[in-house]
């Protein structure tokens, strides 16, 4: 019984995928489904997610550097503030960069 049944090869199964992907892509138009360069569309949670992960890394970084620098100068901690707010800053940009085009489908960039 187990003999009647043979696994198929690799290669047969990679010549399966091959054609399945040349029939996707010629029902979307060739096209493609999603964004340029083959990323899937992100979720509503994984947006949140980058968004959340950007604006405390931003922070982060500017007050750890504003600390180093203060510890190094001896100026505490009037660096750490300073930097406190670049790092706010640029948070607040890349937060900006990331959900600035949202709303398109076209996938351009506004330009």
């Amino acid at each position: 019984m187990a003999d009647e049944h043979k696994p198929t090869s690799l290669e047969d199964l990679d010549a399966r995928v091959t054609a399945a992907r040349a029939a996707n892509r010629q029902r979307s138009g060739n096209r493609g489904s999603g964004p340029p360069g083959g990323k899937p569309p992100m979720t509503g949670f994984g947006l949140a997610m980058r968004i959340g992960t950007e604006l405390v890394a931003a922070i982060a970084v500017g007050v750890g550097v504003g600390y180093v620098l203060d510890m190094w100068l001896g100026t505490k901690p009037w660096l750490m503030v300073v930097f406190f707010f670049l790092g706010s800053a640029a948070g607040m940009l890349n937060v900006y960069r990331a959900t600035a085009f949202m709303g398109r489908r076209d996938g351009s960039d506004g330009a």
